[in-house]
């Protein structure tokens, strides 16, 4: 019973690993895009930066998909 107790509990954590790598990788494309349409819409990189707490060379990087 306890081996089976944890390879559940092993298989939920695998699942909520891979659910979270999921998530991330889809909110790092979110805020990448939405740096490229302020750019888009004539922000530079550094008010983009300063919009979010991050420096511009960071938004350039995020840009870039680094």
């Amino acid at each position: 019973m306890a081996k089976d107790v944890r390879g559940k509990a092993l298989a939920d954590a695998k699942r909520a690993q891979l659910d979270y790598e999921r998530k991330l990788k889809a909110a790092r494309e979110e805020r990448r895009k939405s740096f490229a349409r302020a750019q888009k819409a004539g922000s530079s990189l550094a008010e983009i930066g300063e919009a979010v707490g991050l420096h511009r060379s960071r938004v350039g990087e995020i840009l870039r998909g680094k």
